[in-house]
Formats: structure tokens, sequence, C-alpha cells
């Protein structure tokens, strides 16, 4: 088992918190922080509700949405993801409806494939990523704004790795489980958790 071992150093005590934005997903709290050394400082966090992806598979195919992103202004390739808006809904059945509304997909077998902090210096934001196999065609819940537009492909799973690697694929979720799914592939899907695993990560503001 892999443990990050504290050592016995600093305890970083939160001596004051607040929220100084809310917003329609995120919030921004100002936390001040004690440090190493007898200091305190201020650290800035994105209160995130948390997110959940799905690496479909399909023999040696993995399916690949394409979404527009505001915040970098252009189209990526992606995994179908969504975040974590019901409070308290298990991860699983979220990953099961994304997989639906995106991409008109469900699957009869999953297993969770990787948890990611996406960025841990500046927000809470976690993923769990699934993977699903035995996949078949479902009626698509079509939803409304960029997702009006977003497309779904079958890649042949050692293309999407080498997109990746020569920065074609560049969102994180999906470089994370898409080399995970291939790392897994080559170890016969041996060691995945069940769907249900405990998940460390998920923020506190998404409920149980």
């Amino acid at each position: 088992m892999w443990i990050c071992d504290s050592g016995g150093m600093h305890d970083y005590e939160v001596l004051s918190s607040e929220i100084v934005y809310h917003g329609r997903i995120i919030d921004m709290r100002r936390d001040i922080v004690t440090m190493p050394g007898e200091t305190s400082s201020q650290r800035d966090v994105v209160v995130h509700p948390g997110a959940v992806g799905v690496v479909a598979l399909d023999g040696d195919q993995v399916l690949v949405v394409t979404q527009y992103r505001h915040p970098v202004g252009r189209r990526l390739d992606e995994l179908p993801a969504g975040l974590l808006d019901v409070v308290g809904e298990a991860g699983l059945l979220a990953a099961q409806r994304e997989l639906k509304e995106e991409a008109g997909y469900a699957a009869d077998t999953w297993h969770v494939l990787a948890d990611v902090l996406t960025s841990p210096g500046m927000t809470d934001e976690a993923i769990r990523l699934y993977l699903a196999r035995d996949v078949r065609t479902v009626t698509r819940d079509v939803q409304e704004h960029e997702e009006l537009e977003m497309t779904a492909r079958w890649l042949p799973l050692a293309d999407a790795v080498s997109a990746i690697l020569s920065g074609a694929l560049e969102n994180a979720a999906a470089a994370v489980g898409i080399l995970a799914a291939a790392a897994s592939a080559a170890r016969g899907f041996e060691g995945l958790r069940p769907a249900d695993a405990p998940w460390q990560a998920r923020p506190s503001s998404a409920g149980p």
C-alpha cells in the first residue's frame, strides 16, 4: 500500500476562513494558515464540487468526446465527464448519467480507474475516473449550451496514448484516464478497485 507519511512535520492549522466569492459552480475561499517557523500565510482556495469521468473501452477502442471549453477558447478532446452537482449522489451514478447524456452509451462492467486531485496547489477539485466496459448504445439525453455541439467517437487506445504524448490531447483527466487504462489493459485489468470503493478526496461539499 502506498502511504504518504507526514513524519511528524508541521500541523497546518487554519486560523480563519471566509468565502470571498460565490459563483455558479465554484467558490473562492480565503484561509489564513499557520506555517513552519511560527508564521502564518494566506491561501486562496477554489472550492469545487468535484467531478467524475469515464474511460469507456470497447475492445481496444476508447470513447472520446469533443467539447468547446471557454477558458481556453477552443474545442478539446476529453472523456465523458461531469460535475457532482447532485449532493450526496454516488459517483458511479453520476458517471453512468454522464456517459448516457454526453455519448449515448451505457456499460455493464464498472471499476474505479484513478482518483485525481486536479491542481491541489489552488483547488480542492477532485475527479474520480471510472473504467467502463461491456458498453452498449442507449438513447442520448441531449443537454444544453456547449453540449448541444458535443461529438463522440471511438479511437484506438494506442492512438489516444500517442495523441497524449504528442501534445494533441491536452485535457488532464483524459490524459490520466487513458494512460491508466492502457497500463491496466497491459496488466489484464487486474487490481482495479470496485466501482463503489471509498473516495478519500471527494470534496465534502459533494456529500458522502
